[in-house]
């Protein structure tokens, strides 16, 4: 089976991203602009032929509820929501009444954890029990019915990572890893998704959801690039060098501006 997926996060007002989701260069890396965001819808729906494209939105931020929701519909589109459970009802994250109108009005709602770890693969076998079956059954509590699809935070997959998941009951775990193929970890459905950032052109996102070639074999060099760079760094060490570069351009953006 093949599967196209677009990942998508926050969408906020013109440089607002302190409006929704998790803050700090990193994560406001993957928050678009409404008007961007309807750029990606318009060019979507140019290449769709009148079907439902896959789109997914990690994290749980406020902004899934308004405007992301009536931007899909607009389109007649569902969107697949992903929660980090722990953060329901804080600031900038849907609250337990948004999630249950969002899956009234058709809306897939899934599980990113309950946490949201900076690196999951890194979790020992209780931790992970719990980042995925609490999450479940926090969402099935709220919504009243079975949860079974999910996406891994960061894109830190691993077979244990899976395996736990499929222990929780998810049938369908959504990677970053910017593939089509699907594979199955103990009655699990692996399927990947290709990220959208900041400065991702709505023509490419349109051109993966047609099936171009060359967007996908370029993001898929570049993800198995980037793993290879893992492989010869710890995990940690890993994490804190991207802090710092985050950190410089963070500090590059704030002295540049006027």
């Amino acid at each position: 089976m093949k599967t196209t997926a677009l990942l998508y996060h926050d969408v906020v007002p013109d440089q607002r991203f302190d409006l929704s989701g998790f803050q700090g260069p990193g994560p406001n890396l993957y928050k678009l602009e409404q008007t961007e965001f309807r750029r990606h819808l318009e060019s979507i729906a140019r290449v769709s032929a009148g079907g439902r494209p896959l789109l997914t939105f990690d994290d749980g931020g406020s902004s899934a509820y308004s405007p992301v929701a009536g931007m899909l519909e607009e389109f007649g589109w569902t969107g697949h929501f992903f929660i980090t459970t722990d953060r329901i009802g804080t600031r900038g994250f849907l609250n337990g009444a948004q999630l249950i109108a969002l899956r009234k009005r058709g809306h897939i709602i899934g599980s990113h954890s309950c946490s949201h770890p900076a690196r999951i693969s890194g979790c020992t076998p209780e931790e992970l029990n719990r980042e995925w079956s609490e999450s479940v059954r926090t969402l099935e509590r709220l919504l009243g019915e079975p949860v079974t699809t999910a996406s891994i935070p960061a894109g830190y997959y691993s077979r244990r990572v899976a395996s736990a998941a499929a222990r929780a009951g998810i049938r369908l775990l959504y990677t970053s890893e910017p593939v089509t193929s699907t594979h199955v970890v103990e009655g699990c459905t692996l399927a990947g998704r290709f990220t959208i950032q900041q400065g991702v052109s709505a023509g490419w996102a349109a051109s993966v959801i047609a099936g171009e070639i060359r967007p996908r074999l370029q993001r898929y060099l570049f993800w198995n690039g980037k793993k290879l760079l893992l492989k010869g760094m710890a995990g940690p060490a890993w994490l804190s060098l991207r802090r710092r570069i985050l950190g410089w351009k963070a500090h590059e953006q704030t002295s540049s501006s006027p």
